[in-house]
């Protein structure tokens, strides 16, 4: 697998990715607001300081996720593998990947949230040295509350 640190053209390639994967969420309760997001609104949020890196197998985009380097912490989000190749230990590699990049940056903790009603992506998490620091519920803009865990990992 190759994986790239992508730029704004890649934009349309990133929220292709996090469709494909967040389709699943589109029934829960509430829906995942990945499904909303637009090439526009990525495309703000790379403007404003969001990173994210592309996974491609033979030059297909098959996973990516989205970052933001803090004071002394990588924080990423809507870390998307595509449903067929979900399960071959592309997630892993692409995390192994970006604790490496956030360990250059001097940063001491890789964080994400995680939505609490979705067991096997904390299960992931954990099984690659994360741990639940904190349980939330987050408030959205359309009044829709959502139960999350945080997670994180020490990087040393």
């Amino acid at each position: 697998m190759n994986i790239i640190k992508a730029n704004i053209s890649d934009v349309p390639i990133i929220r292709d990715v996090m469709i494909r994967a967040f389709r699943e969420y589109e029934q829960a309760t509430p829906p995942t607001s990945a499904l909303k997001e637009t090439v526009e609104s990525i495309t703000a949020e790379m403007q404003s300081g969001v990173e994210a890196l592309i996974g491609y197998i033979e030059e297909e985009p098959v996973a990516m996720v989205r970052f933001r380097l803090e004071d002394e912490s990588l924080y990423f989000s809507r870390f998307s593998v595509v449903p067929e190749r979900q399960g071959q230990g592309i997630a892993k590699k692409i995390l192994r990947y970006l604790e490496e990049y956030a360990t250059q940056q001097g940063k001491r903790v890789i964080v994400c949230k995680v939505r609490a009603d979705v067991p096997k992506n904390i299960s992931l998490y954990q099984s690659i040295g994360y741990h639940v620091c904190e349980e939330s519920v987050l408030h959205r803009t359309d009044g829709t509350s959502i139960a999350v865990v945080s997670m994180e990992k020490s990087l040393s």
